[in-house]
């Protein structure tokens, strides 16, 4: 039984030690980030910027991103959030920004999304605010400052650009990498079209030849069979 006690002591007082630990080191984490946290650059994607709401007693109200302004994008479109309202803002961008073929002279700077009704984020929740962008920019990565507002007026400010390497600062911004597009993407557009009409030519070709002979194999061992078959009958007919 002593034994069994110290056991039990032990365990809980490891516990106990595990959730201070994750008390102090919950709060440096729970921030504002963009999902997923890496993308291709050239490429469009579907991205969810996650608001938690840290406050024991007040509610998130508001949400507001700033679009890095050394890397436009062209096409920046939300979806609906149930009981949220968005706001887009643009600016010019000099030089133009290329979307299939067209010059957009304004991009997205600032997306704002507000809460109506009883929709803020409550104590102990989290809202994701969904986006789709594209053609992302030939950068490293992409740094979006945030600001979260509370219903008791407070204002979080996540704007700190964290350092590769180095400690995550305490307002990190949320930040999404992009890496180069692979060159061995599989081919596109008419040329790969003729080339998979050329080998299923060539395919077919052969599967017909292989088909004519089996078939002239198979004629043959037909012939062989019914004159051996003959010559059996004549061998064992019996003489008068």
């Amino acid at each position: 039984m002593t034994r069994l006690r110290r056991t039990a002591t032990a365990a809980v007082a490891v516990a106990l030690g595990a959730v201070a630990v994750l008390g102090f080191a919950a709060p440096a984490s729970a921030h504002v980030t963009v999902n997923p946290r890496e993308a291709t650059q050239g490429g469009y994607g579907r991205f969810a910027f996650r608001v938690p709401n840290e406050s024991d007693t007040a509610s998130t109200t508001k949400l507001e991103v700033v679009l890095p302004e050394n890397a436009p994008v062209g096409s920046v479109s939300t979806m609906p959030v149930p009981g949220w309202t968005v706001t887009v803002e643009k600016r010019r961008v000099d030089p133009p920004v290329e979307v299939h073929g067209s010059q957009l002279s304004e991009a997205v700077s600032k997306l704002t999304w507000t809460a109506t009704g009883d929709a803020a984020v409550k104590p102990g929740q989290f809202q994701e605010f969904p986006v789709s962008m594209g053609p992302l920019p030939a950068v490293d990565r992409m740094v979006f400052k945030a600001l979260q507002t509370y219903s008791d007026g407070t204002v979080v400010r996540w704007i700190e650009e964290p350092a590769p390497g180095a400690e995550e600062p305490e307002s990190p911004a949320p930040v999404l990498t992009l890496t180069a597009a692979s060159p061995s993407a599989p081919p596109t557009g008419n040329a790969a079209v003729v080339e998979a009409d050329d080998d299923d030519t060539e395919g077919g070709a052969l599967a017909v030849g292989l088909g004519v002979a089996g078939l002239v194999a198979g004629a043959a061992g037909l012939l062989l069979g019914g004159a051996a078959f003959l010559r059996t009958r004549r061998q064992a007919m019996p003489t008068t």
